[in-house]
């Protein structure tokens, strides 16, 4: 059975179930806590908390979909006969219609009746079985509604006698409790289910809801989220012995030993391919990649040095560095969009290909260059490495690849301590200027600085907070602070929200944020736990790291009635009539899910 049989098959039974199927999110997650799309479930987190209501937005309690999702902590393992960092996601949920039992019957039957297979054993929730120190053991017991349906199903008719069917349902601990995706987010207990030795399928109830500071609360409708790889089940259905074996992979690494050689310095050519031969570890790794560059691109990642675009950066470099004496880089993504654009059609190629050569002709620049600094290296250090990193752009997969004994000892976590702190040296440099929204704000370089230009970055500073909480007020709380930028110019802030903004939504915005500045309302902070901060409301940034003990600025006359009030060292201005009148000048769209605003303010 082909892949796109099983994707029919899936859709087709979970309809005559009464599920609408829903098309995949970006890989860019609306999710400002998660980097990328990492599970099918992402998308309706705000259905499972009640935030969002799905019988408005799908006429139905009950979706499936395929998801496209990336996993980033699996790069280095791809090459493997099972690690990828792009897969598709197969699941059916229930925003309150329907739980354990019917899943768990769903679940039994396409995989029984519609595909044929025989179930090995299932695994449930136990926390006995848990470490310790998990978090978990705070939570639920045993989960006894998935125990009591499996055993029904097992002993259906006689087939299996009670004591054979409790043989087949194993007990697991942390595995079996799935989530949340993210810093916080529902989660609850899971049942997985194992062909041939193999879990195809996880069955996640999403029974509580997890905070940063991992307290469980049960949720109000408990749902049913399930996932189950794509490129995992075609392996099961086709019998074969890995996933790179199924009609996913095949056609494709076999198309790499046609492609034309690349026309290389010999002495490079020998330093890099002695054997000439490409070997099966990076036939893998060519076409993991290739897929993930694809679906990156597709979805409005661009290459660069930060976040997504540092994801996709590695991905193309390395695919480049194993093709590099094969040739054919365009020919393979070529045939990787025409495979896919049948079931996505954002997959285009004049679109894609572009971006890829530009980085191509932009590595290769560098890429002769830096492997022959790297041959006279006689060992590396995560500083030496780092600075290959910097001078050549020669990526942590590249080095460690090419080099082999010489970075036997060097591990991804040493490189990315040494480009974090390089990150943190650069990043101090530009926050001595002037600094950021929710950052502290050098005082000693600003007393320095031209006084009006220090008015005006107070100003900005503190018209920023406003914004972020008439943001809030006028869009819904969903809205997260993604990044900001604060110059003595402008304002620029980035945050979560799915849609392009209305002329009215943003004169909504301008009106209250002058409203609040006309009002001259004090600005005040006061120091206190992080904890304790938390559980006042304060806003912080997702990807900021703080203190024990933090600054909360809070706009208006007390802190329990405050318009805003956010972790900031400061400083900002002592009331908000001092800022002037706020202005939108743009509005725009900087990735999937993430809006940016740039405002100025005016005396």
């Amino acid at each position: 059975m082909k892949s796109s049989e099983l994707r029919k098959k899936f859709f087709k039974f979970f309809e005559k179930k009464g599920h609408i199927i829903v098309p995949s999110s970006s890989l860019v997650s609306d999710d400002p806590s998660v980097l990328l799309t990492t599970a099918g479930m992402q998308q309706f987190k705000p259905y499972f908390t009640g935030n969002l209501d799905p019988e408005a937005d799908f006429k139905s309690r009950n979706v499936v979909s395929i998801q496209k999702c990336f996993r980033t902590s699996d790069i280095d393992e791809v090459g493997d006969e099972s690690h990828l960092t792009f897969f598709e996601m197969l699941g059916n949920f229930s925003f309150g219609q329907y739980f354990k039992k019917e899943a768990i019957e769903y679940a039994y039957e396409f995989i029984t009746e519609e595909l044929g297979l025989k179930i090995d054993y299932v695994t449930i929730f136990d926390s006995s079985k848990l470490q310790n120190d998990d978090w978990r053991k705070t939570g639920p017991s045993m989960d006894q509604q998935s125990l009591d349906a499996w055993i029904k199903i097992f002993t259906k008719e006689g087939e299996l006698s009670e004591k054979e069917a409790f043989t087949k349902i194993r007990r697991g601990g942390g595995d079996n409790f799935w989530g949340p995706t993210g810093l916080e987010g529902p989660c609850g207990p899971t049942t997985e289910i194992y062909v041939n030795g193999v879990e195809i399928w996880n069955i996640v109830f999403n029974e509580y809801y997890r905070d940063k500071n991992y307290v469980l609360t049960s949720l109000k409708n408990p749902g049913v989220d399930t996932g189950m790889g794509l490129e995992r089940l075609a392996m099961v259905v086709q019998k074969k012995n890995n996933i790179f074996e199924t009609d996913l992979f095949r056609s494709f690494i076999d198309s790499l030993e046609k492609n034309t050689p690349m026309s290389l310095e010999p002495n490079i050519r020998e330093l890099i391919f002695s054997s000439g031969k490409i070997s099966d570890k990076e036939k893998r790794i060519i076409v993991d990649h290739a897929r993930g560059i694809i679906f990156l691109i597709a979805d409005g990642v661009l290459p660069s040095n930060k976040d997504a675009g540092y994801i996709l950066r590695r991905l193309i470099r390395r695919y480049i560095f194993h093709m590099y004496s094969k040739g054919g880089f365009d020919n393979l993504l070529r045939d990787m969009i025409n495979f896919y654009r049948k079931f996505y059609p954002e997959l285009d190629e004049d679109k894609i290909i572009p971006v890829f050569s530009e980085e191509l002709d932009r590595f290769l620049k560098t890429l002769t260059a830096g492997l022959r600094e790297l041959s006279k290296m006689k060992s590396l250090t995560p500083l030496s490495a780092f600075g290959l990193f910097q001078s050549y752009g020669l990526p942590f997969e590249v080095i460690k690849d090419y080099a082999e004994k010489k970075a036997i000892k060097l591990s991804r976590e040493e490189f990315e301590k040494e480009f974090t702190r390089h990150q943190e040296i650069s990043r101090a440099g530009k926050e001595k200027k002037f600094g950021g929204h929710g950052l502290l704000l050098d005082t000693g370089e600003l007393k320095a600085a031209d006084k009006d230009e220090l008015d005006k970055v107070l100003r900005l500073h503190t018209a920023t907070h406003l914004l972020q909480a008439t943001l809030r007020k006028v869009l819904g709380g969903e809205v997260k602070q993604a990044g900001s930028d604060i110059t003595p110019k402008r304002t620029r802030f980035d945050f979560s929200f799915p849609r392009k903004l209305t002329l009215e939504e943003i004169n909504q915005i301008e009106d209250l944020v002058n409203k609040k500045i006309e009002a001259n309302l004090p600005v005040k902070f006061v120091e206190m736990p992080k904890e304790e901060a938390n559980k006042i409301g304060a806003l912080s940034f997702f990807k900021g790291k703080y203190p024990d003990i933090v600054k909360v600025y809070y706009i208006g006359q007390s802190l329990d009635n405050a318009f805003s009030k956010e972790f900031c060292g400061g400083p900002h201005v002592e009331n908000t009539g001092q800022i002037g009148k706020f202005r939108i000048v743009k509005e725009e769209s900087v990735g999937a899910g993430i809006r940016r605003i740039r405002g100025v303010v005016n005396p």
